[in-house]
């Protein structure tokens, strides 16, 4: 490794470490501020940390290398995305802030959702708990994927040394910091992300020959296709990518730390922002990416490998190690939010309401930190898996959440008539049918279901008919439920 890239580096981890132990002074007494920073984030922080855990390593590696095989066509993931981050600012953001405050102080997803139903037995708690600690251990195992990948691919080290470092430091400032260190250090990789996203291609793109288009019509033509070598269904399904940001914990917990529901609006254009050119940058990298491997004859044996090859091929080693530093930013600010939300339901949904109900703060926030540590390690477990698509990964746990919280959430902001049989009703079908489209073993014309429509798809419409359905065919909710929707609602 060169030497400027090994400063560049070091740098990094350094701060990262640094936020991790300041955010360790600042407030993790007590198990609101542990996880969510006492509700006091400033919206600035709440956007870009919300943006950098969003994007996770997909960014820097999954979807650059998705444009560099396909071209055009992969284009309708990155619109998708952007079309669900702006509807979840507006119809979910600064409801979930008032709501899951009213309700009892809810700190977690399924806190709120057993406080919204009053779901005495536990039920709704029990199930979120467990969606939410499967789908995000999958979900922990693409950024450990990734880590494994960059130092391979970069460093020369062992995939396995790469798991284990990525990890490692990951572990260290969430396990100190809590909520507070994974929002300031997502700010900081936030910039980072930004920054390469826009050197990167605006470099390659400078150095091609000839125009890019020109090029990518001698590797392919169907790379200048908006459908590609795919149908329209295949278009569908990349748009569906959207659907999914309703129910993704690690996003909208950061609307619940935003320290005041009117601030909510300066977050949304600063985090759009971002997100807008994050996913341009990573699109344009992939395009031009393919255009110059293809003009200097460089071997590309991993796709999803092309921002590595070009920040090594292109830049000082000071500045590549800035531009791998952002890489590991985006794989880190993901897996540091998906280790605490994961650790919060463990601590929370579990530990204190079967285990240990009079638990002091101390204690909770000690087991927290635990947790943190369990989940790291079973991800590591699955990321042994070096064959693994950190697209595939992404791409299965994002359907989970979307199709089994997506509607849920909603419903549960929008519809007063929404009881507790409808929310589970939602849940397990949305989950099911997410698990019976990736999994079963059924083909139409030799194709696999979710490899001709998005499981998100047929997930998220029939989690939304089950709740319709079974609220309507069940009992009303009581007064105390209706009465603090009516509360939340006349807030706006």
């Amino acid at each position: 490794m060169e030497t400027g890239t090994m400063i560049s580096l070091a740098g990094y981890f350094i701060v990262m470490l640094g936020i991790g132990l300041y955010a360790f002074k600042k407030s993790t007494s007590d198990l609101s501020g542990y996880m969510l920073g006492g509700r006091n984030l400033h919206p600035a922080v709440v956007a870009l940390s919300a943006g950098a855990s969003d994007m996770s390593g997909w960014i820097m590696m999954g979807l650059p290398g998705a444009m560099f095989i396909s071209g055009f066509s992969s284009t309708w993931i990155a619109v998708g995305l952007v079309a669900g981050a702006w509807t979840n600012y507006f119809l979910v953001a600064p409801r979930l802030r008032v709501y899951t405050e009213k309700a009892d102080n809810s700190i977690t997803i399924p806190d709120y959702f057993a406080n919204r139903f009053a779901d005495n037995n536990n039920i709704l708690r029990i199930i979120s708990a467990v969606v939410i600690i499967i789908f995000f251990t999958i979900y922990t195992s693409s950024g450990v994927v990734a880590g494994g990948k960059l130092f391979e691919s970069s460093f020369g080290l062992s995939y396995e040394t790469g798991m284990y470092v990525t990890t490692g430091v990951v572990v260290l400032y969430t396990l100190f910091g809590g909520f507070l260190a994974v929002s300031l250090t997502d700010f900081v990789q936030g910039c980072i992300m930004f920054l390469a996203l826009i050197i990167v291609p605006l470099v390659t793109y400078s150095l091609l020959n000839q125009p890019m288009t020109a090029t990518l019509t001698e590797i392919n033509p169907d790379m200048l296709s908006w459908l590609g070598a795919g149908s329209v269904l295949g278009v569908i399904s990349a748009l569906a990518w959207g659907l999914g940001y309703f129910g993704q914990p690690h996003i909208i917990v950061r609307f619940m730390s935003i320290r005041h529901v009117k601030d909510m609006p300066i977050a949304r254009r600063i985090g759009m922002s971002w997100m807008i050119v994050a996913a341009l940058g990573a699109v344009a990298t992939g395009l031009c990416g393919a255009a110059y491997a293809y003009e200097k004859g460089i071997a590309v044996d991993d796709p999803e490998t092309i921002f590595l090859i070009l920040s090594q091929v292109l830049f000082h080693p000071l500045v590549a190690g800035f531009l791998l530093a952002a890489i590991l930013a985006a794989i880190m600010s993901t897996i540091s939010s998906q280790l605490l939300v994961s650790s919060s339901s463990l601590t929370e949904d579990f530990y204190k309401t079967f285990l240990r109900q009079d638990a002091g703060n101390k204690e909770l926030v000690f087991v927290g930190r635990l947790s943190v540590i369990a989940v790291a390690l079973c991800a590591i477990y699955l990321a042994y898996d070096r064959d693994s698509s950190i697209l595939d990964l992404v791409s299965n746990a994002w359907a989970g959440f979307g199709a089994a919280f997506g509607p849920l959430i909603l419903f549960s902001l929008y519809w007063k008539r929404m009881n507790l049989a409808g929310a589970i009703a939602g849940m397990v079908v949305g989950a099911g049918t997410v698990l019976f489209w990736i999994y079963a073993p059924f083909t139409i014309q030799g194709a696999s279901l979710s490899s001709i429509i998005y499981e998100i798809v047929p997930g998220f419409l029939m989690a939304c008919l089950a709740i319709v359905l079974v609220s309507l065919l069940t009992q009303k909710p009581n007064k105390n439920i209706t009465d603090l929707y009516d509360e939340v609602n006349q807030s706006f």
